[in-house]
């Protein structure tokens, strides 16, 4: 994969913007581990490879394990491995991202809030939000996951 412009360098106060709401989202309370897993659902859901490498080695490093990592995508049939504010998490983090197909219903709404205060749903959902806007970017513009940098420097 070729990257089409450093979006960084072309838009630097844009980026420094979201840097500020990821601040933001990292000193929230919600915790690392619960927000990147968040991250990486999202990132899933909207096939961001550099996302991908980029959360999944934050999770490793907030010692998930491998067989959790590898079941993330496919959480509700492996349930026992997420606690229920975790599920909750993903469940939300699902229908977020894909609100033009799911409206966000009620029952979702009424589901995680079982998990979350009102200040962590919303932020929470800054966080969804961010990682959309995230992903729209490094897909844009084809961000190098680390990962392909790595192996294309060893090669």
């Amino acid at each position: 994969m070729t990257s089409r412009l450093d979006y960084a360098h072309a838009a630097p106060e844009g980026m420094k913007a979201l840097g500020v709401a990821h601040s933001y989202v990292a000193a929230s309370g919600l915790g690392k581990a619960l927000i990147e897993l968040a991250y990486l659902r999202v990132s899933q859901i909207n096939g961001c490879a550099y996302c991908l490498d980029l959360h999944t080695r934050a999770l490793i490093s907030e010692g998930f394990t491998v067989e959790k990592l590898a079941l993330v995508s496919v959480w509700r049939e492996a349930e026992a491995l997420f606690s229920e504010r975790e599920r909750a998490a993903l469940a939300w983090a699902e229908t977020v991202t894909r609100v033009a197909e799911t409206g966000v219903p009620d029952e979702e709404f009424a589901a995680v809030s079982t998990q979350f205060s009102e200040k962590e749903l919303a932020d929470l959902t800054i966080a969804i939000g961010l990682m959309n806007a995230y992903n729209r970017i490094a897909i844009s513009f084809r961000a190098t996951p680390g990962a392909v940098k790595r192996a294309a420097s060893h090669a």
